[in-house]
């Protein structure tokens, strides 16, 4: 660590999550020493934090407070994690149909956040700092994994409009002091994609942060081009958002030079795993209970295959409880080489999105036609079909406050990004459907990418 990245991790940053009232530092610092117990300790943990959490929960969320009223459930009664499934599973549109219920009558400070999910589905919903706190504590521990820190040089190639759209001049100097330095991942054209691998070889960052695809699809524009960059010194490519495939895998990693360390999580359901030098993907134990369920709601054993489910215990601002994400994936009780007794979460078949091509050929990513929908009022869910150049449809299945008047400004949209010309058909649906796999993909794409 080099003498600027140790001020910035030792002082900068410590004093913005000071100013912030964040706990960053302090829950990162007990992080890091949890990681090392051994599994059955963690446990016993996690069902102290889990009783914790209820017991305030039951207190300060009306919503809660009259479910465990109406179950008679008492969380003085846990007597392990398993007990957990005495509580009924919540989805999004519980929610939303919820959502100013599962605010705590206290909370201070909330932030109101939207994400599209991997149905589709707009979920509106609110975090508290103290969330925040150990989000971005989880997620520094797992940067340190991997020898790099904050204040070492990032490129942040991303596409959500709370970053993008809140550029103002006290996070342009956080972000210069901190070094990290932020590439829309919206639009991929031609010369956006030969000024990207500019700014990367002039900056010769120490690491990437963003979505596999895009930066899969950088790192295939600069083979094309024969531009070099497994020689600036970039030591890990952090990926999240989307399921890692193999082949972007091996794309990134030989084009760069360097590892490419997985996450998993989501907006909504918080960082739940990330992966270590050695391989394994480590659920953030110390926060997130995760359970895995079968087509019916039930719990399955370690090691069969489902349905993630999460209950996250900072949550108690507004509480995800027995949260349902669409995603697959399985438990194990390996123990991973690295020696932290963090448990395992393996085969994550998570949220696919796809990239789409304007009609100039301009590649974008499926989350500039996202953002266009998720924030209109009464859309229940949706899905972008790009059938070709020439034509997109877009199904919607309508809420309550749905505005037809909202066709004109969807048309409008896009129509600016795939182009004028293109032919925008809206399809109103009852639901929408799943794919064959049993996921749903809320962008596909059948125009083929040009190599």
């Amino acid at each position: 660590m080099n003498c600027y990245t140790n001020w910035v991790t030792h002082v900068v940053f410590p004093v913005h999550e000071w100013l912030k009232k964040h706990t960053t530092v302090a829950v990162r610092k007990d992080m890091e020493k949890t990681q090392w117990l051994a599994a059955s300790d963690l446990k016993k943990r996690q069902l102290e934090n889990l009783k914790s959490f209820l017991k305030e929960v039951e207190q300060r969320v009306p919503y809660y407070r009259n479910l465990f009223k109406t179950l008679n459930f008492d969380p003085n009664n846990l007597n392990s994690l398993e007990d957990l499934s005495h509580l009924p599973l919540t989805d999004k549109s519980i929610i939303r149909q919820h959502s100013d219920e599962l605010k705590a009558f206290d909370a201070i400070g909330l932030s109101r956040f939207n994400t599209g999910g991997s149905s589709g589905e707009p979920l509106v919903f609110y975090i508290g700092k103290n969330r925040v706190s150990h989000d971005v504590a989880a997620k520094w521990r797992a940067t340190r994994w991997w020898g790099v820190d904050i204040g070492d040089p990032e490129i942040v190639v991303w596409g959500s409009p709370i970053e993008l759209g809140k550029q103002d001049r006290i996070k342009l100097i956080r972000d210069k002091l901190l070094r990290t330095h932020l590439l829309p991942a919206f639009e991929m054209s031609e010369a956006k994609l030969d000024e990207f691998v500019q700014h990367i070889q002039a900056l010769k960052p120490k690491m990437l942060f963003g979505y596999p695809s895009a930066l899969a699809h950088i790192a295939r524009h600069a083979q094309k081009h024969n531009k070099k960059l497994n020689d600036l010194g970039i030591k890990v490519a952090f990926v999240t958002s989307e399921r890692l495939y193999d082949h972007q895998r091996e794309m990134i990693e030989t084009t760069f030079g360097c590892p490419v360390a997985n996450g998993y999580g989501g907006r909504d359901a918080g960082f739940i795993a990330h992966q270590c030098p050695a391989g394994g993907m480590h659920i953030t134990a110390e926060d997130i209970i995760v359970e895995i369920i079968d087509k019916q709601g039930q719990v399955l054993p370690v090691g069969e295959e489902g349905e993630i489910v999460i209950t996250h215990l900072a949550t108690a601002d507004f509480p995800f409880i027995r949260y349902r994400t669409g995603d697959i994936a399985k438990l194990s009780n390996d123990l991973c080489v690295c020696g932290r007794g963090l448990p395992l979460l393996k085969d994550i078949q998570g949220r696919t999105t796809d990239f789409v091509v304007a009609k100039d050929g301009t590649v974008l990513h499926g989350l500039a036609l996202i953002y266009v929908l998720r924030d209109l009022p009464g859309i229940g869910g949706f899905k972008i079909i790009q059938t070709s150049l020439d034509e997109t449809r877009i199904q919607i299945a309508r809420d309550q406050g749905y505005d037809p008047a909202c066709e004109e400004a969807i048309q409008q949209t896009f129509k600016k990004r795939l182009g004028s010309d293109v032919a925008i058909h809206i399809d109103y649906v009852d639901h929408i459907e799943k794919e064959k796999s049993g996921k749903f993909r809320y962008v596909v794409s059948h125009v083929e990418l040009k190599e």
